[in-house]
């Protein structure tokens, strides 16, 4: 929500008249990140007008207030994204996407039994009814953050201030494409490609997404 030069006991005061908050943050943008106690409190604070007499501008946050698990079933490996999307609506899901793979020097996609599903909800649920199929559901953890222009983890190319590194030999000044040089990382210094998912500092940084932990009701 957008927040007005006012002290922040005078902010706090006029948030607790919306409702009293689980917890809020400022931004760096000088927005406040609100945590409310329930989706009623939610929906007051977004029908809410003003603010301290101010126009109010409140809303969702984008991803604190969803989730996304991983299912794999095979029953469902020749069903549709835009299917399975139809029949898990009335279970709180709100995009669906397929898993794709294909061989090493082969162009040919081949649709996996892995399906990422994003709920509407910050509470992944543990199983979902694909009709008369129980599914299980496990937490998607994403893969680590890999800049395409230095190699680095944890940002990506377009806020890159670093050099072009060529993510087969990790020399500075090129990129990969035609480079016949030893494979080397940039970020481990071992024999292999900086983009190898076998990578120790890969297999560290995949680590530590999987202990990050969502916050549960944000607004």
């Amino acid at each position: 929500m957008k927040c007005y030069r006012k002290s922040p006991f005078a902010n706090f005061k006029a948030l607790q008249t919306i409702g009293e908050p689980k917890s809020v943050k400022k931004m760096k943008s000088g927005d406040l990140l609100v945590e409310t106690n329930s989706a009623v409190q939610s929906k007051s604070y977004l029908s809410a007008k003003t603010f301290l007499d101010f126009p109010l501008l409140v809303t969702p946050h984008k991803s604190l207030n969803s989730s996304r698990g991983v299912l794999s079933e095979p029953d469902l490996l020749y069903t549709s994204e835009a299917e399975i999307l139809d029949g898990f609506l009335d279970q709180g899901v709100v995009q669906v996407v397929r898993r794709n793979t294909k061989k090493k020097k082969d162009t040919h996609i081949i649709p996996t039994k892995h399906i990422i599903l994003t709920f509407n909800s910050p509470k992944l649920p543990t199983t979902i009814k694909a009709s008369y199929i129980n599914c299980k559901i496990r937490p998607y953890i994403p893969n680590p953050l890999r800049c395409f222009r230095c190699q680095r983890f944890g940002h990506s190319q377009t806020s890159c201030r670093g050099q072009l590194t060529c993510s087969r030999c990790a020399s500075a000044g090129h990129s990969s494409t035609d480079c016949t040089l030893e494979p080397k990382c940039i970020n481990c210094s071992q024999c292999h490609p900086s983009n190898s998912q076998l990578c120790p500092k890969w297999k560290l940084e995949k680590k530590y997404k999987k202990s990050e932990q969502t916050i549960i009701h944000l607004i």
